[in-house]
């Protein structure tokens, strides 16, 4: 045998690979040398010149990607939340200042006094919040972990999936010679390898959520503006820096946007405060869409073909937007898109009608201010494009306006009250047929005594009525 297959202590120096390197390899291959094609190529890299202390850490964590404790299989929050955090600081994310503070809640505690005088609907002791665009992430994190776990999941073993059989089809003469011990094929390794790659590709799909909610964090004007319950009350957030640029853009009073978007926000924060059922069947709807979702194992597979499996960052670019099968959605999941997109039209819709009412006799542009948020909204927003980015789903607005229209029909027959009744219980609630026939839904809602009817014959059905003579 050689001596490149037997190699003394001193191949490590000469070869310029450090202890730790050598001892990788071998782990990782059941003992086997590194082959002399292998080793000149990891000395040429300069790995040599590396401090010791950082190649021993490279090393561990090297290992522990392969061992089972090298991570998370699916969504890795911490990872998300840091890189999140890093996109949103790159634009620019100056400290909140206590002017802006003392601003913001000024403006809910007004907002929040006007409200008062036109739903019933309430969550006591509101307070304003000035946040920055990493306190937005940090916050609002966990809600979209809630969220997008289903998703990485499937991502996940798909992926891990495809790159399997990639490799299997290499066979034992596909890799370089040497790579791997004599005898070993790629296909089994994969194998051994499986946890490790779920692992991998369950960073990368965290990378790109944190990626797509850090590029929302730079424009989102509100905690809620997404329509769905990411902060809880009594907080109504802002985030001043991205209202500012807003006002610049749009050429706005910046003081009477913020009193304005102080009032929708609280309107959401009082929906989802007063209506308990309605934030976890709002995402109770996304999860079942999110778990539905097809992944395109044919397009992952045909990326995976034309990269280098060993470069996580091609992968990751490989990968970007080719991850969700074409929209050929199963029943249960386009039942899930009907009712998910009729229940955020009907979120929205409320606050517009809620907030339109509070706002109208107390700012003189309020009108203009409506029509500039329905104009954003209609042009997909930030939080449609994160929804795209993060479960392969597109909202869109086109049954908000339907949603106006109902609660305005509400509240042409019944006032403000008639209107807030939509929200009682979850089988009263409007739904996506409802928005198709708002009228028939203001007649059913407007007849109490036909319901009081219905629920006695229904319980008298059941036997639950009548007096104890009649079950004798």
């Amino acid at each position: 045998m050689t001596s490149a297959s037997q190699p003394d202590p001193g191949d490590d120096r000469d070869g310029g690979l450090p202890p730790e390197l050598e001892k990788l390899f071998k782990d990782l291959t059941g003992g086997a040398e590194i082959p002399p094609e292998v080793r000149q190529m990891l000395a040429g890299s300069g790995l040599g010149d590396l401090d010791p202390t950082v190649m021993a850490s490279m090393a561990e964590q090297m290992k522990a990607m392969f061992s089972d404790e090298g991570g998370q299989d699916g969504f890795d929050d911490e990872r998300a939340t840091t890189i999140a955090r890093q996109v949103s600081s790159a634009a620019g994310d100056p400290v909140v200042t206590e002017r802006a503070t003392t601003t913001v809640r000024e403006a809910v505690r007004t907002a929040d006094l006007w409200l008062d005088e036109v739903t019933d609907l309430a969550a006591p002791g509101l307070i304003g919040r000035a946040w920055s665009r990493a306190e937005w992430v940090e916050a609002t994190m966990p809600r979209w972990a809630d969220l997008v776990e289903p998703v990485a999941d499937g991502v996940s073993h798909a992926v891990g999936a495809a790159m399997g059989k990639q490799l299997g089809r290499l066979g034992e003469g596909g890799l370089p010679e040497g790579l791997l011990p004599p005898g070993v094929n790629p296909a089994a390794m994969m194998g051994q390898m499986d946890g490790m790659l779920r692992r991998l590709h369950g960073n990368i799909f965290s990378a790109q959520a944190g990626q797509a909610i850090g590029h929302l964090a730079t424009e989102v004007l509100t905690g809620c503006e997404p329509s769905l319950p990411l902060v809880a009350s009594p907080s109504v957030v802002l985030v001043p820096h991205n209202v500012e640029a807003f006002a610049r853009d749009n050429e706005l009073e910046g003081g009477e946007l913020t009193v304005h978007l102080a009032a929708r926000e609280a309107a959401r924060v009082r929906l989802f405060h007063a209506v308990p059922w309605l934030g976890p069947h709002l995402l109770a709807v996304v999860r079942d869409y999110a778990r539905g979702i097809v992944i395109d194992t044919d397009a992952i597979e045909a990326q995976l073909a034309t990269i280098d499996p060993s470069d996580p960052a091609a992968m990751s670019t490989a990968l970007e937007g080719r991850l969700f099968a074409p929209p050929d959605r199963t029943p249960a999941q386009q039942q899930a898109l009907t009712r998910l997109e009729a229940t955020l039209a009907l979120v929205e819709g409320w606050v517009d009608s809620v907030t339109a009412r509070a706002v109208a006799g107390h700012l003189p542009n309020a009108g203009a201010l409506d029509e500039i948020v329905r104009r954003r909204r209609a042009a997909g927003g930030p939080a449609e494009k994160t929804f795209g980015a993060l479960v392969g789903l597109e909202l869109r607005p086109r049954r908000l306006r339907d949603a106006v229209n109902l609660f305005a029909a509400l509240e042409a027959a019944g006032g403000a009250t008639l209107r807030d009744r939509a929200w009682s219980h979850p089988d009263v609630a409007p739904g996506a047929a409802d928005l198709d026939d708002p009228l028939g839904y203001v007649e059913r809602l407007s007849a109490p005594e036909a319901d009081d009817f219905d629920a006695e014959l229904e319980s008298f059905l059941r036997g639950e009525g009548g007096s104890e003579q009649d079950h004798e």
